[in-house]
């Protein structure tokens, strides 16, 4: 699901910097405020976790690549904000070291994954907590997928629409949507299934050893 260097255009990837720079200042109000001697090694070894997950990279029809992310479990555990910054830090060692991902597209996958992807955790954790804790968490991971995947595919899908040559020749990314979205989203729907299997068998971790503050 990175989205690799020459992917994106300028149009794209500098406003998404803006975007991402007021998200990075917002998620880091307070923090050290949350940040004490037992909350840092947790995440610590929860973001490790996220970081060797999003290694694991399959390739997929579209010019991508399909892999669990473990931003969900950031999200439960510590927040919005605190999974957001940690995720984004994931991303950037990884397109310095394994050329996962680029540089010039750190903000969007930012904030595909680190944001949207938390938020959507969040968000679904709050809606089926009716259902029960496992199912609960186990959409939470799912959807967290779903959503950062459909934002990669939107906005590499657009690429050809914001920036081509005279005769409509793409200059970066040349599939359009209709390529995109099922390439994404059908692939990362079953990646989907076995993130939220994993997600449930880390929560249980992390709420048996009173990581979890509900």
């Amino acid at each position: 699901m990175h989205i690799p260097d020459g992917f994106l255009s300028p149009q794209t990837y500098l406003p998404a910097y803006a975007v991402a720079a007021g998200a990075w200042t917002w998620a880091a109000k307070g923090l050290r405020d949350h940040l004490d001697e037992t909350t840092v090694p947790r995440l610590a070894v929860l973001t490790a976790l996220a970081y060797a997950l999003g290694l694991i990279m399959v390739p997929i029809p579209g010019g991508t690549s399909g892999h669990a992310l473990g931003i969900a479990i950031l999200a439960l555990v510590f927040g919005i904000r605190q999974a957001f910054l940690a995720y984004s830090l994931v991303l950037l060692l990884q397109s310095l070291l394994f050329g996962a991902g680029g540089i010039t597209a750190l903000a969007v996958n930012a904030l595909a994954m680190g944001l949207l992807g938390s938020a959507a955790a969040v968000a679904a954790r709050r809606l089926f907590r009716p259902l029960g804790e496992t199912v609960s968490v186990a959409a939470a991971a799912w959807l967290s997928v779903l959503v950062s995947g459909l934002a990669v595919a939107l906005v590499l899908g657009i690429q050809p629409l914001v920036a081509h040559s005279a005769d409509g020749t793409p200059q970066f990314f040349p599939f359009g949507l209709s390529i995109t979205l099922p390439a994404i989203l059908v692939p990362h729907a079953i990646i989907g299934i076995g993130e939220a299997v994993l997600t449930v068998l880390v929560w249980r971790y992390a709420k048996a050893r009173h990581w979890v503050v509900e």
